[in-house]
């Protein structure tokens, strides 16, 4: 396939990296880390498994699995195949795990229905933004856990995180899978509030909230 052909391109610029050792090392290094970010997102994109695994197995094999941002698509690649399992075990082995890397497994949770797990992780954060919000919020959304997505916004603000965009769609979302109207009502106040009426994506939120409701 395709991607069996990137990780012969991976490998063979590999090759070359080591055997051309020299002060360029640093541009080899990116070029191939680059490389493998392509591929990992394509068969992230195309939910292409085994050949995702075999492109895994070439980073491990090549020294870079301890990269955050390879980990961080690997993770990714796993929630969108439908592989948690795999998903967690890349997260535990991330060297250094940024906000993203909780982020992206929270999704994958929560893309496949485990809300109970999203949840557990949201709840480990070390640290948290409006993102990371946004997504636990975004997943009780999606899988009809109306209440809950309301819940957890009014916590958010009174922990003193400030909701943006995404925010507000993923909770009138909520709202409107729910018909939680009188909570709707409540949200579009705060959206007046803080500025965001004329923002088309809120206010198409908003349309679709009253009219499910």
């Amino acid at each position: 396939t395709v991607y069996v052909v990137w990780i012969i391109i991976i490998m063979r610029g590999r090759e070359r990296w080591c055997a051309e050792w020299s002060g360029e090392e640093i541009m080899q290094a990116e070029k191939l880390l680059f490389r493998f970010a392509c591929v990992v997102r394509a068969c992230g994109t195309a939910k292409a498994l085994s050949d995702g695994r075999r492109v895994h197995a070439a980073i491990i094999k090549y020294g870079c699995h301890c990269d955050t941002l390879l980990g961080n698509l690997l993770v990714q690649m796993y929630g969108k195949c439908g592989c948690l399992e795999d998903a967690s075990a890349v997260f535990d082995k991330i060297c250094r795990r940024n906000l993203f890397s909780w982020n992206i497994l929270i999704w994958a949770y929560g893309q496949n229905g485990r809300v109970a797990d999203a949840r557990d992780l949201f709840n480990k954060m070390p640290r948290r933004n409006v993102i990371c919000w946004s997504t636990m919020i975004s997943v009780y959304a999606q899988n009809g856990r109306g209440k809950e997505a309301v819940e957890l916004f009014v916590e958010m603000q009174l922990e003193g995180v400030k909701p943006d965009k995404i925010t507000f769609v993923s909770v009138l979302d909520a709202c409107a899978n729910s018909g939680a109207l009188a909570e709707g009502k409540k949200i579009h106040a705060n959206i007046v509030k803080r500025g965001f009426k004329s923002n088309v994506v809120v206010g198409t939120a908003l349309v679709n909230m009253y009219g499910k409701c």
